[in-house]
């Protein structure tokens, strides 16, 4: 496989993830104005980053091949969650 091929492979691999962390928190901040987060913009992409990551990682030793619709729900649900940990949304 060329250098091409794998760098192209793995942009792709990533991008369900990032684009997951960055845009979960733009919309909690436009959907939830009056209540903020404990912890910055950044901070929360970057955690949710890492997470998406684990999953995704998980997924593909798991099923062996990546792309799976689980995978994908899990990642939104492990993000889902630690959005809702950032927000601490416990007390409300």
């Amino acid at each position: 496989m060329a250098t091409s091929d794998l760098l192209n492979h793995v942009l792709n691999w990533l991008a369900p993830a990032l684009w997951l962390a960055v845009l979960l928190p733009l919309l909690v901040r436009l959907a939830m104005r009056k209540q903020r987060a404990g912890v910055s913009f950044w901070t929360q992409v970057a955690a949710n980053f890492a997470l998406n990551l684990l999953v995704l990682g998980l997924g593909l030793w798991f099923y062996g091949h990546d792309g799976k619709m689980m995978t994908y729900a899990g990642m939104a649900l492990v993000c889902a969650s630690s959005q809702w940990c950032f927000m601490r949304a416990w007390r409300a």
